[in-house]
């Protein structure tokens, strides 16, 4: 065991050790592990059907346990577990370094990322591709990296560098999964197979979030949840002559329209059914104006704004930063993130189209139930069709499990507030701040539940114009780098 006083807080010389760690570790080992990862397409299950005989996920997975096996790291034990008919997940385990560390009532930090991908997206620039990584002034460009590949090699880099200096930690376990994107539809399963292993959950780090901007350590306090799925109208078996059948047969567009107006307000943006709001805590509420004053205007102009009217750029639903954090964190909002049932432009001839089809990606509130709130939208949008139309709403998920819901952070421990201020200080010469993120991941509330007293220290390197999901994806590796030395510190500091 280590002879350091595990009690004794990280000293300035040790902090910048942990540092110095971290840099090389990224320029030596993580960023080429990375600039492979970026090249594999290894979409998630949702937007890749032959997932498994394409075998981009077992590369991805594999290639990730190999060069952690590789590490070396004292006592390090890792598995790729396999449940029948379900996406795989990494397992691995690291004894505690500090006296009693691995009792059976011993705490234990858990790590996640997970290693599925977004698909391509249209609109790179010209010299940049999903599946083609370049390194370019500190950036890593490509789908994936920041999305968050570089978890599993951070995590690992982070205990490597507390052992390295003889700094006492807790046990430390990981959970890498490959279906994220899809929204963790296998994930209860791998969590119900392994609770046992992952023992007494005191500290959860999750590394999948964002970053408020790149010059402090950012906590994300609440993710919104999610329902995604297929809106489809049919009217025809087949499209016939628009000037036929125009103005008697009705448009599957105007009536797809029309069952969004039960679910939106086309002027606002708003939300009609309350059961999809949720009230706001208080103390996310002055979370959010805090944050409003460190970033400003920057929550609204960090977005790449088209030129509108007279060449000025589009304005956004609000320009008050309070409220723009808001409408992006504890406010439901409809995305339509793609489109059926139309021909290419260049090929669209005077024909009435039978069926119009859309993909819906509907972000609620934290504190909304997922599921309960896919069971409300596809009755809201089927029932009483407009003209009898064949109207269905299929909610993307698995035997039923539809929905994902958000998760609103458990009250900070003092420990953990002190650790997360202190090395954001240590690393980034500026205290912790504080936001709401408006993505999802399903794992924080089902953890959440499994573990009802962990804290829980969700964090990230999607910034402002990192742009996950889209075109020019990229990866701020001094972010990066910094982010891995503060979650070291902060492991060493759970008690």
């Amino acid at each position: 065991m280590n002879a350091r006083d595990p009690n004794l807080p990280i000293q300035p010389d040790e902090a910048g050790a942990l540092a110095a760690y971290a840099d090389r570790a990224w320029d030596e080992r993580i960023i080429p592990a990375l600039t492979r990862y970026i090249a594999i397409p290894a979409k998630s299950p949702m937007f890749d059907a032959e997932w498994e005989s394409h075998g981009h996920i077992e590369q991805v997975m594999r290639e990730a346990a190999a060069w952690v096996e590789g590490r070396k790291v004292a006592g390090l034990k890792l598995e790729i577990v396999r449940l029948p008919g379900r996406t795989p997940v990494i397992f691995f385990e690291v004894p505690a370094t500090r006296a009693g560390g691995n009792a059976g009532d011993a705490p234990t930090v858990c790590l996640y990322g997970h290693l599925d991908k977004q698909p391509e997206f249209n609109g790179w620039r010209a010299d940049l591709g999903p599946w083609t990584p370049k390194y370019e002034d500190g950036r890593l460009y490509g789908r994936g990296g920041a999305d968050d590949g570089y978890a599993i090699y951070a995590a690992i880099t982070a205990i490597e560098a507390l052992d390295r200096q003889g700094i006492p930690r807790p046990r430390c376990v990981g959970l890498i999964e490959s279906c994220e994107e899809s929204g963790s539809y296998d994930l209860p399963a791998y969590l119900d197979a392994l609770r046992a292993r992952l023992g007494k959950v005191e500290l959860v780090v999750c590394l999948d979030s964002g970053a408020g901007n790149y010059d402090q350590l950012w906590l994300t306090t609440s993710l919104r949840g999610l329902v995604s799925g297929v809106l489809r109208v049919e009217v025809l078996t087949e499209g016939v002559h628009s000037g036929d059948a125009s103005g008697l047969v009705p448009s599957s567009f105007r009536i797809l329209r029309q069952v969004l107006d039960r679910l939106e307000d086309s002027a606002t943006g708003r939300l009609l059914p309350e059961s999809f709001h949720c009230a706001l805590p208080a103390a996310r509420l002055e979370q959010a104006r805090a944050t409003a004053q460190i970033l400003g205007d920057e929550v609204w102009k960090r977005f790449p704004w088209s030129c509108g009217a007279e060449g000025a750029p589009v304005l956004p639903t609000t320009t008050d930063p309070v409220e723009a954090l808001l409408n992006r964190t504890w406010r439901p909002a409809l995305s339509v993130t793609g489109a059926d049932g139309f021909p290419e432009l260049n090929n669209a001839g005077n024909v009435l189209r039978p069926h119009t089809a859309f993909k819906l990606s509907l972000r609620l509130p934290p504190l909304v139930d997922g599921h309960q709130a896919a069971l409300r939208l596809k009755a809201l949008l089927e029932d009483n069709a407009p003209y009898d139309a064949r109207v269905t709403f299929q909610p993307d998920g698995r035997a039923g499990a539809y929905g994902a819901s958000g998760w609103n952070a458990p009250s900070l421990s003092p420990w953990l507030e002190q650790a997360l201020n202190s090395a954001s200080q240590a690393h980034y010469g500026a205290p912790l701040g504080y936001i709401g993120q408006g993505g999802t991941i399903p794992l924080m509330s089902l953890l959440q539940q499994g573990f009802p007293q962990a804290q829980m220290m969700v964090c990230g390197v999607l910034g402002p114009r990192s742009n996950a999901h889209g075109p020019n994806e990229f990866l701020h590796v001094p972010y990066g780098k910094r982010l891995t030395a503060a979650v070291a510190q902060v492991m060493a500091a759970c008690p």
